[in-house]
This record gives C-alpha cells, structure tokens and sequence, in this order.
C-alpha cells in the first residue's frame, strides 16, 4: 500500500519525536519526485548570541531534509542512511519567520548521494546553501 504525500510527511515528523528535530521544530513539509522541503522556526531558540539565525542549526536543519530526502527516495526496508559530511555558506541573516530548506539530488547512487540543499526565508530571499553526502548501508538482519 502506496501512502499519501500527508500521510508520508506525517511518518516523518513523527519519527522526528524526542531527536534534535523536535527540539529545534524541524518540520517536514513537502516533496515531489526530486525533492524534499523543511521548515524551521526562528527565534530565540536557534539564535546565536546577537539575536540571529545560528547556522549550526542552519545546518541541522539542512543535515535533516537532506537525509529525509536519501530515506524518501531509496529502499528503506533494507538499508539505512547516514550523513558522511556537509557544508553551508551561510549568505544571509534571519532574525525571525522560518526559514525553508529545499533538498534536491545532484548524485543519487546506491551507496552515496549528493544533495544540493538550498535554505530561504520567508521572503524566499536565499541565506544559506549547503551540500550532504550521505550514505545507504545494508541493515543487518
């Protein structure tokens, strides 16, 4: 049985209980066929000391679409993902609203991925670009 793109983005917010994305409101929001888009809040709780945007969190949130969009897009019932190293350049401040983080694949192969992970504002203003490589292992059974 095939479930719905709410009922997908559903199983993926809830697993995202009681992990860094509920601590940081990381909340999956939509996907397509090469895509997968995040949203986190800003306020206080990801701010850094002078009342912006941190980008380690920036960075989390971007670690955690891009990882999302890995499990979305390949055979989870036998393998299991993990980031292998991201970077971010973070171009521009946000001191309040969201900020949105679009995932999509520039290399998608069986055992890596690469993703482009675009993060905007509300005003759809880009302030930051990260890249993730991740890696499909085989569960063990």
């Amino acid at each position: 049985m095939q479930l719905s793109k709410q009922d997908m983005l559903d199983k993926a917010n809830v697993a995202s209980k009681n992990t860094l994305m509920e601590t940081l409101n990381i909340e999956m929001v939509d996907y397509g066929d090469d895509f997968v888009v995040a949203r986190m809040p800003v306020n206080s709780r990801v701010y850094q000391p002078d009342g912006v945007l941190h980008g380690g969190a920036t960075a989390a949130l971007a670690e955690s679409v891009g990882s999302f969009a890995s499990h979305l897009f390949l055979d989870i019932e036998n393998k299991f993902v993990r980031g292998l190293e991201i970077t971010a350049n973070h171009l521009k401040s946000v001191k309040d609203g969201y900020v949105y983080a679009k995932a999509t694949f520039i290399h998608k192969g069986r055992t890596t991925q690469l993703l482009d992970i675009r993060v905007t504002d509300d005003n759809d203003n880009l302030v930051s670009i990260c890249r993730l490589s991740t890696i499909s292992l085989p569960k063990k059974k």
